[in-house]
């Protein structure tokens, strides 16, 4: 696992897909190829591509599942952090999205900024 000290953007985006992969998984696996199918085909966002395109992942996955994608969203950020070597307690707030929560997440791994996330009011997720 890389430490936050020595990892680069390339491997924090790896691990990011790698987290989105699994939190997809956990509807199961012909789904997580239909949500990949529908977000290249009709979202115009290729698996590949969903590290870069942050913003349009969320919107699409919000768009797909509605309130649902809260859920989904948690999940892909437990399994980041799980990566990442990080105890997971999620920081949120009315204002804060899934993709600030990413870039927030980034910037803290990447520029050893972890204060940045404490702007947040705290909401311990368990399991």
């Amino acid at each position: 696992m890389p430490s936050g000290i020595d990892m680069s953007k390339k491997d924090f985006d790896k691990l990011l897909m790698e987290a989105i992969d699994e939190g997809l998984s956990s509807i199961g696996e012909s789904s997580k190829q239909a949500i990949y199918f529908h977000l290249e085909k009709v979202f115009k966002i290729k698996k590949r591509e969903i590290p870069y395109k942050i913003e349009d992942f969320a919107g699409a996955i919000e768009k797909i599942f509605g309130m649902g994608a809260t859920f989904l969203e948690i999940l892909i950020m437990k399994r980041l952090y799980e990566k990442l070597g990080q105890a997971f307690q999620l920081h949120v707030s009315k204002d804060f999205t899934f993709t600030e929560y990413v870039a927030a997440t980034r910037r803290s791994f990447l520029e050893k900024r972890p204060e940045e996330l404490d702007q947040c009011e705290q909401v311990v997720i368990e399991g």
